[in-house]
């Protein structure tokens, strides 16, 4: 999947196409020798680009694909007569097919058709990763006639259209590509495996039987050349499938969690501590920290990897009641941000803290409440306590208030630590990593799940015609086919692959009609 260009690479694109533009004859026509004669080409593009990290590096790789392919080899790599093996390096000195000037030497890989990324036959030259170097070697290749910079993503593309790929897997490619931390590279690698497509795929293989079954039975049962009960096998199968994806959908959105980040938000009264905790998560001062009560105005975020699972970290303004127009909006600001949490942690002063057990405890459950804003019982499986400031406890009295708060019921865990002197970090950032490793989830276990919202719509709108089925099932058979038919349609949506023909041929299949 390509990514956008730097600007360093922009101008030679566009040179590169204005290259093309101003030959007398249109390039997907063309096919260059290294005489420069060209010879017919099929309609399709042929395309290069960059297909490494850009910047300085020690190897990049530039891939080219489409029918002008092996020309362009031949050109730049001095094969005069045979090609290289197929999938077999061979290191040959690049040259301009126009000035003969050796650009660089490197690697050279021929994938002919079908067997290549794309489906199409496809090139790479492994190149030496300077700037200058990838520049002449791009700019060599627009003057290749029938050859074009491709587009954002139009390798990926191409291997969709060819089938190489279903769109589920070139989701899971594209989160491949932009994964950050260990879960988020173990989601994206067994849905880029198919695992998740070949789910949609089987579901969709059975809504098509039963499709086709329920319109053989339109068409045909008054001929007698359907089977009895074959509308019964289409309820229990339907139903079965129904069943199945309601429970795929009651996942809590821990797919598409992981891949975008647990959102995190610290909250909690002015001066509780809740920067010097960011900037202690973070290890570096990514807030400003003072004693003057209402610091924190605006919302400050920042990405961490806890433990391998991406978390999204807000620091928000301390919540009181102030005439300042500018603080009422942070207070506002951040009371929004609780509510979007996938997480809290409040943080406490536990300096303030009453030291009798139900003073304190008492005390805590109101300002849960408080900060939650909510008017039940505070929910313990989206929150952290965390009481902040336990240096300035004697030992003993921080002890005691430990020991009786874990016993408390009702209280979500609690976190007792210094950000002034780090201590109970490392415990807190074990209670923290649990958290969102359970709303996350283990990316390696289970069913797989789901990592896009356009999944997740599409599925809702599927378990809905289902419903359409069953409601019209007695009364219009033809309103519940059309039910499985807009089911199929909105599964398709999410692999991409639908087609009125398979369930023809499963007719035919199933029942010999029209012998």
């Amino acid at each position: 999947m390509m990514l956008p260009l730097p600007s360093i690479y922009r101008g030679i694109w566009r040179a590169a196409v204005h290259s093309l533009r101003t030959r007398g004859t249109p390039p997907s026509r063309l096919l260059s020798t290294c005489d420069g004669d060209p010879t017919g080409l099929t309609d399709a593009d042929t395309i290069f680009a960059l297909s490494s990290g850009h910047g300085r590096c020690g190897v990049a790789v530039v891939r080219i694909s489409g029918p002008a392919s092996a020309a362009a080899l031949r050109c730049m790599a001095g094969l005069t007569h045979n090609l290289p093996p197929p999938r077999t390096a061979l290191l040959r000195s690049i040259t301009d097919p126009r000035s003969k000037e050796v650009l660089d030497r490197g690697l050279v890989l021929w994938f002919p058709a079908p067997h290549s990324f794309s489906g199409e036959d496809s090139v790479e030259f492994h190149i030496h990763g300077g700037p200058a170097v990838i520049t002449a070697v791009l700019q060599a290749l627009g003057s290749v006639p029938g050859m074009r910079p491709a587009e954002a993503g139009e390798f990926t593309r191409r291997a969709f259209q060819a089938g190489k790929l279903g769109l589920t897997e070139v989701e899971g490619l594209g989160d491949l590509i932009h994964a950050e931390t260990e879960a988020q590279r173990r989601q994206a690698l067994r849905q880029m495996s198919g695992e998740l497509g070949r789910l949609y795929q089987d579901w969709s293989h059975r809504l098509k039987r039963s499709l086709a079954h329920v319109e053989a039975f339109i068409d045909f049962s008054e001929d007698e050349l359907i089977e009895d009960g074959v509308l019964n096998q289409v309820d229990r199968s339907l139903c079965d499938l129904q069943a199945e994806m309601e429970r795929h959908l009651k996942d809590e959105r821990r797919g598409e969690r992981l891949r975008s980040g647990v959102q995190v938000v610290i909250a909690g009264a002015t001066n509780a501590g809740k920067s010097s905790l960011l900037n202690a998560l973070c290890q570096r001062p990514a807030a400003i920290v003072s004693p003057i009560a209402g610091t924190t105005r605006d919302v400050v975020e920042t990405a961490l990897d806890i433990g391998g699972f991406p978390v999204l970290l807000s620091d928000t303004a301390g919540l009181r009641d102030s005439p300042d127009l500018v603080e009422r909006e942070g207070v506002r600001r951040a009371r929004e941000r609780v509510e979007q949490a996938d997480l809290t942690l409040v943080v406490v002063d536990c300096a303030g803290l009453l030291s009798e057990h139900q003073q304190a405890a008492g005390f805590l459950q109101e300002h849960l409440r408080s900060v939650l804003a909510s008017e039940k019982q505070p929910g313990t499986d989206r929150c952290l306590l965390v009481l902040n400031k336990t240096d300035l406890l004697p030992e003993k009295q921080r002890q005691k208030l430990d020991l009786e708060l874990r016993g408390v019921s009702g209280l979500p865990p609690v976190c007792l630590i210094s950000c002034q002197t780090k201590e109970g970090l490392k415990d807190f950032l074990i209670v923290l990593h649990s958290k969102v490793k359970t709303l996350c989830g283990d990316p390696l276990s289970g069913a797989p799940t789901l990592t896009q919202a356009r999944h997740r719509a599409h599925l809702q709108q599927c378990v809905a015609a289902l419903y359409q089925y069953q409601r019209y099932r007695d009364t219009d058979l033809a309103l519940a086919a059309e039910g499985v038919r807009l089911a199929l349609t909105s599964l398709g949506r999410i692999t991409g692959r639908v087609g009125a023909e398979e369930i023809l041929d499963i007719i035919f299949k199933d029942f010999c009609i029209g012998k």
